[in-house]
């Protein structure tokens, strides 16, 4: 039976086949992809020799460097590092405040590798970057936190805390090529117990007497103004008695006879005995005299 064409060109060709497929596994190990949410660093020989699509602030995608590449086999390999925000958690731990409160803390960090090669030679890897910040991010927050009352975290000093903590994560962070965003508490706790309640009492008390200062304060501030309106009026009256005191005498003497025939709680039943010639019904009688 005589031997088909394919099979007497595998025949005739054989070691050229096979010598074309080894060249092309070769080309095809030297080529790899770098997408833009990853940056990599090429290790010659076990040393950091080039990074590829290096992370740079404000640089638009597609001017990042990041696609094919070409790579030694064998000789070079790869160690692919996320260029985006990542995130580490602190597992929930108990920090006593200088108020000698027991508070449960769940907080985490969030971060980005801004220097591969630092993080390739102290870290190797991302993951062990995550490892190495979680206990750093415990020890900077009971730090902090152990500095404050519990109160505070309460309030906008909150905020500053966070600021601190952050900037002395920050500080540890740089020695493994990453660059600390922010650091959150997402729970700050008092545990459950007689602790929590004395602790709500405590502050129900505070409250309590701060509302009485401040109603205090208030009403000595109200007391104070009517005070000093009263010396204004006073003074408006005085100037006025002054400039004409043939009208503030009528001014007055107006006023008095309506508080006196006016009365309110019963109208139209004032009864006045007085003299004609009383001084107070001056006004009744008019100008007297040429």
């Amino acid at each position: 039976m005589r031997d088909s064409f394919p099979m007497r060109l595998w025949q005739d060709n054989k070691l050229a086949v096979i010598a074309a497929g080894v060249v092309l596994l070769g080309l095809l190990s030297c080529v790899t992809v770098v997408p833009e949410t990853e940056q990599a660093v090429v290790v010659r020989l076990g040393e950091p020799d080039r990074v590829i699509n290096r992370f740079r602030p404000n640089t638009d995608f597609g001017s990042t460097g990041a696609g094919l590449i070409w790579r030694i086999p064998f000789v070079e390999r790869l160690v692919r590092i996320d260029k985006r925000v990542l995130s580490v958690d602190m597992e929930r731990q108990q920090v006593l405040s200088t108020d000698q409160q027991r508070i449960e803390v769940d907080a985490y960090a969030r971060f980005r590798i801004i220097d591969p090669v630092r993080m390739v030679r102290s870290a190797g890897t991302t993951e062990r970057v995550e490892e190495q910040l979680q206990p750093i991010l415990s020890s900077v927050l009971r730090q902090e936190l152990g500095k404050r009352t519990f109160q505070s975290l309460l309030t906008a000093e909150r905020g500053q805390a966070m600021r601190n903590i952050r900037e002395g994560l920050d500080r540890e962070a740089r020695e493994y090529g990453a660059q600390v965003i922010d650091v959150r508490i997402k729970r700050a706790d008092l545990p459950d117990g007689t602790p929590l309640e004395s602790a709500f009492a405590r502050m129900s008390a505070a409250r309590e007497q701060e509302a009485i200062t401040i109603i205090s304060q208030g009403r000595k501030n109200a007391q104070i103004i009517r005070a000093e309106a009263q010396g204004t009026a006073s003074k408006i009256y005085a100037d006025a008695f002054n400039q004409d005191p043939a009208f503030y005498d009528f001014y007055r003497a107006m006023q008095s006879y309506d508080a006196t025939f006016s009365n309110a709680k019963n109208p139209g039943q004032t009864t006045i005995i007085l003299s004609p010639d009383s001084d107070y019904l001056h006004q009744f009688r008019g100008k007297v005299g040429p």
